[in-house]
């Protein structure tokens, strides 16, 4: 019996179970709630109580006077580990039970409170209050990962790695069981997937943009992944690190630690390059990376004619030395299966202490003050909150990461305002949006030889189920890539020549009917792309609802250089497909619009994106950021963001690779500062 003075100078009566904590790697953790009963009730504050390993190995007495000098203003509530509970050695019980009584002023309280002190390890597992009707409300754990796309599954696998418990949590379904192991594990079934509407909206969030004032007020689809894995589970498996200069532009910006050689070691740590390590190349990572193997003559011929007609160098490796030239594509799939993020760092070998919830939609972020203290959820059951003793961290994406942080209070006060959303900190979150734009081009060629067509996709997915690796849907339906330049270009390439088997539809995909290509037959087409827009829009709320879709407007060709790079790329692409292989003509955009000024007119019904987004939440050190080089969120302690939203700027190339190298980047600044 120890009696130990609280900070008020109460008096408290503590009765400890036999034995004592002498282990180095674990640590006390409790949490209070009301303590009621009796002629009087008493209400302590709800925060959360850690007694650091090295204060463990004091004498039991010593011991108890630290815990309840914590704990003097928390009250009753009993708490578990979930899963295996093998954190208590050396002890004589799991759970320090203790009997409080209180003296006050005004008498003795009739209630006798009892608090469940577990001792447990860092791989303990995530902590749940558990209610007198046996279910949970709260679940906690030292960090809680918001969004298990291509961020959010690299960084909960690497903060669970370091012993820490993890809740990662996911709005849409699993990607591994039933009809979507099929759909999102088999590279092939791309095409089946965003072709066909009711199996779309099985995985994507299923937004539009707001009318583009300079697409013809065209609602484009900006389709992002809502599934485990996110994008990774539903891109075209395209793995491109980028251009050197667009980190160094990052760290010349003031974004410290961001420079290529700083990043350089986390785009190694991620990947299993076929080729094996090397100075500039990963292996053992969580994701294979392979070249395409099976190109067509088609695909062959297009790079034949981009090095010979534009003058640059045929590329083993345009993740590597140098970007510039043409090049087979890498991709991150492997003997016919997909490496998203969620096979690459969940599915393989998973933790115990990472806890992955997912159809559980995150409605907010709560904040204590100026602190983050956990999540909101919305799921089947209600709604719930997720407590996190450490760290929360938003990775949802581009247009997910702005709109929690604005219905969490976080963004332009006038608009959270309009809204009814009190201001917890005023920030330019969703301005700075950009993305990647493409017009595509389609050329008839046997040669190309995959048919667009309902049986021959069936085909190529059964081939898969069988033997997989076996057919042309064993990977992505990319086969070559170039970096080169226009006449706008500056120090680096600024267009993306992607080429693909199938013919495009045309003039778009808006429609919410399914996609039609222009034929059924063999054709090839390029796209070139646009990497380096100067157009700059927005991500704000639609409204108050977490539920309802945001308002995105990434003002498309706003600024009118935008326009010219695309129309130079397309003449590019014409005068390098011409005679090419066994090319019989163009299908798309076809022989109407040759001329400059009717591409130019035509330009703004053609445009698509190619689904990079970035830049919502922008890294850097001025007024326009909003979260600093560490990825802190500026004003609120113990909230980050990690996702392509913090790019200050795009990349040169297809961006899943560079989100992974963030996530992988935000866990060893968590850890390691």
């Amino acid at each position: 019996m120890v009696q130990a003075m609280g900070w008020s100078g109460r008096s408290y009566t503590v009765q400890n179970c036999t034995g004592r904590v002498a282990l180095a790697t674990t640590e006390i953790f409790a949490r209070g709630s009301p303590c009621t009963g009796g002629s009087n009730s008493h209400t302590f504050d709800n925060r959360d109580v850690r007694i650091p390993a090295t204060q463990m190995r004091y004498p039991e007495a010593d011991l108890d006077t630290r815990i309840w000098h914590e704990l003097n203003r928390l009250g009753g509530g009993e708490y578990f580990v979930s899963g295996d509970p093998t954190a208590v050695k050396d002890a004589a019980c799991s759970y320090a039970t203790y009997g409080v009584k209180r003296a006050a002023n005004r008498g003795k309280c009739a209630a006798r409170c009892r608090l469940g002190l577990h001792v447990r390890s860092y791989n303990s597992g995530v902590v749940q209050r558990r209610l007198a009707n046996g279910e949970h409300s709260m679940t906690e754990a030292d960090y809680v990962v918001v969004g298990a796309g291509s961020a959010g599954c690299a960084l909960a696998r690497r903060l669970a790695e370091s012993g820490a418990s993890v809740v990662l949590l996911e709005a849409g379904g699993v990607d591994n069981k039933g009809w979507a192991k099929m759909l999102f594990q088999i590279p092939g079934a791309i095409n089946v997937m965003h072709s066909t509407p009711q199996l779309k909206k099985r995985f994507d969030w299923g937004y539009k943009s707001t009318p583009q004032r300079n697409a013809l007020g065209r609602e484009i689809p900006m389709t992002c992944g809502r599934i485990l894995g996110g994008s990774s589970s539903v891109n075209g498996m395209l793995f491109v690190r980028g251009n050197k200069k667009n980190f160094d532009d990052w760290a010349a910006e003031g974004c410290r630690g961001w420079a290529y050689d700083d990043v350089l070691p986390y785009f190694k740590r991620m990947e299993d390059w076929e080729e094996g390590a090397s100075t500039l190349r990963g292996s053992g990572g969580p994701i294979k990376v392979t070249r395409q193997h099976t190109i067509t003559d088609a695909a062959r011929a297009f790079m034949d004619a981009t090095a010979t007609r534009l003058g640059v160098p045929k590329l083993d490796d345009y993740n590597g030395e140098s970007q510039e030239g043409v090049a087979v594509f890498q991709q991150s799939a492997s003997k016919g299966l997909r490496y998203s993020t969620s096979t690459g760092y969940l599915h393989e070998d998973p933790l115990p202490n990472l806890t992955v919830r997912t159809d559980a939609t995150v409605t907010k972020v709560v904040i204590e003050g100026s602190r983050a203290s956990g999540v909101e959820i919305l799921t089947k059951g209600g709604r719930q909150v997720i407590g996190a003793s450490r760290e929360v961290v938003v990775s949802a994406g581009t247009y997910g990461s702005p709109q929690i942080l604005q219905l969490s209070g976080i963004g332009p006060a006038a608009h959270l305002k309009e809204h009814g959303i009190a201001v917890n900190a005023d920030l330019p979150v969703g301005d700075n949006l950009h993305d990647h734009l493409f017009v595509p081009l389609s050329f008839k060629m046997k040669s190309a030889l995959r048919k667009p067509t309902a049986p021959y996709f069936m085909c190529g997915l059964a081939a898969e189920r069988v033997r997989p690796g076996s057919s042309w849907a064993a990977g992505s339906s990319f086969e070559s890539v170039a970096f080169v330049r226009t006449s706008h270009a500056r120090e680096i390439p600024d267009l993306q020549l992607l080429s693909l088997y199938w013919v495009y539809p045309s003039p778009n995909q808006d429609s919410d009917k399914r996609v039609v290509p222009a034929t059924k037959k063999p054709g090839q087409s390029v796209f070139p792309a646009l990497i380096y827009p100067k157009s700059r829009g927005t991500v704000r709320l639609a409204s108050a609802d977490p539920t309802a879709a945001p308002l995105i407007d990434p003002a498309y060709l706003t600024v009118p250089e935008d326009a010219e790079v695309l129309v130079e790329g397309i003449t590019m692409v014409r005068e390098i497909m011409a005679g090419t292989g066994d090319n019989e003509g163009e299908l798309i955009p076809g022989a109407k619009f040759t001329d400059d000024a009717a591409l130019r007119e035509e330009l703004p019904n053609r445009i698509h994106t190619v689904y990079h987004p970035v830049g919502s939440v922008r890294m850097g050190v001025d007024e326009r950021a909003v979260v600093d080089p560490q990825l802190r969120v500026r004003g609120i302690d113990g909230l980050r963001v990690a996702d392509a939203s913090i790019m200050p700027s795009v990349t040169g190339g297809n961006t899943n690779a560079p989100a992974i190298m963030i996530g992988e980047r935000c866990a060893d600044l968590i850890l390691h500062g």
